[in-house]
């Protein structure tokens, strides 16, 4: 037996050895939290959400400006949706480490940058010209032009490196901002989104009646849209099943459960896909230990668990940057409000008890009851171990050590 589940083992083990780590995702933030003189720069990719877009893509190079180099955009007072699209210029959404930048295909390439790709940019306008000249010198220029027949905008040069992760995100220091006419053209700001008109409009209008009926909740969704936002909102007939419950609730109680559904961090569904883990929600104190639920791709599923329930996403509601709005089949139930019914397991019975003396079949134990403030032994195992969603690299380290202990 032991010698069979030897080469088990050993396969678990060595496909671990090359599975891609979820640590290894990149996070421009803290890369750049690491390099002072970038700390402008690092902060309006913060507070422009560029910096998720980064995040989220799987290709990306960064042509990062240090401080001084801000210091002449900052000059020119852009409103912030303006500010946005000249930074977008400085993001291409392809891979250039040094290396690549000197072994370009007859010494040039044009490069898509995240202004183009949005497709705000008019015409050949947004993309990035990148030159390898003699001397190992390396320049980049916007191209400027909606019509294609325009001159590059100023050449910026390449300093050096300040990250790479290959293929995945190269960050380079160029020796000044480039610049754009077009890109820095006043941008008008993007409409406001309306939380609760917007999930009315898409299945959820019990939900938005909640929300309209406690201002304090609603404002409180509202106050955190700019910050970034994630909101899974229960379809109409998820909340009718559960007005029952609801209705039971003390009013902070209410507060907290519709609060329950505000993860305060703006995500995409292929955020929220490769981010999985436990998050903390609006009703989360300080502490940041409670109020928390946690999700986890499933197939292709992406679902929201608590020691109670399990939701899965079901439609978008709204997905614009600071905030993005889901559905999801189920009201999220925090075991805050709905303790799980705590039963002691019976002790097994010997195998020679299985059958009384009469010959019947022993009875079975009682079944847990059902009720609102049930939740099964499962769920509660997946929330007391919340954090440790299983990834493909857990399962298979899980996997070996099982087996490495039964052949012991």
């Amino acid at each position: 037996m032991a010698h069979s589940l030897l080469p088990m083992a050993a396969t678990c083990l060595l496909l671990l050895a090359f599975l891609p780590s979820s640590s290894e995702a990149h996070n421009i933030t803290k890369i750049l939290a690491q390099h002072p003189e970038f700390s402008t720069f690092n902060h309006y990719l913060t507070i422009t959400h560029l910096a998720t877009e980064i995040n989220r893509r799987l290709t990306i190079t960064v042509l990062a400006v240090d401080n001084s180099g801000m210091s002449s955009i900052l000059a020119k007072h852009f409103t912030l949706p303006t500010l946005k699209n000249v930074l977008r210029l400085h993001i291409l959404v392809d891979y250039y480490g040094a290396k690549k930048l000197h072994q370009l295909t007859g010494g040039s390439a044009t490069a898509s940058s995240m202004f183009q790709a949005t497709g705000d940019a008019p015409g050949t306008s947004g993309y990035v010209n990148i030159s390898d000249h003699h001397g190992g010198k390396v320049s980049f220029s916007a191209i400027d032009d909606a019509e294609g027949d325009a001159p590059a905008t100023p050449s910026s040069m390449f300093v050096k490196s300040i990250k790479e992760m290959p293929y995945n995100i190269s960050i380079i220091q160029i020796s000044d901002p480039l610049t754009s006419p077009i890109a820095e053209a006043p941008a008008a700001a993007p409409a406001p989104i309306n939380i609760t008109e917007s999930m009315k409009k898409k299945g959820c209008g019990l939900f938005a009646d909640l929300l309209l009926s406690t201002p304090d909740v609603e404002k409180t969704f509202e106050s955190n849209v700019d910050g970034g936002l994630t909101i899974f909102c229960p379809i109409d007939s998820a909340v009718k099943s559960f007005m029952p419950k609801f209705k039971n609730l003390t009013a902070e109680s209410k507060q907290s459960l519709l609060l329950f559904h505000g993860y305060p961090v703006y995500n995409s569904l292929q955020g929220l896909k490769t981010n999985n883990g436990l998050v903390p929600t609006l009703a989360t104190d300080g502490r940041g230990k409670n109020f928390r639920f946690t999700i986890q791709t499933e197939g292709p599923d992406i679902t929201l668990k608590t020691r109670a329930i399990t939701a899965t996403i079901k439609s978008t509601i709204v997905d614009q940057d600071p905030c993005a709005i889901y559905t999801i089949d189920k009201v999220l139930e925090p075991h805050e409000l709905f303790k799980e019914v705590q039963t002691e397991a019976p002790a097994p019975a010997p195998a020679h008890a299985a059958k009384s003396h009469k010959g019947k079949n022993a009875a079975s134990p009682p079944a847990p009851a059902d009720g609102p403030d049930s939740a099964p032994a499962d769920d509660k195992a997946a929330d007391d171990n919340a954090g440790l969603v299983l990834s493909s690299g857990h399962f298979l380290t899980a996997t070996a050590a099982v087996l490495v202990m039964m052949m012991v």
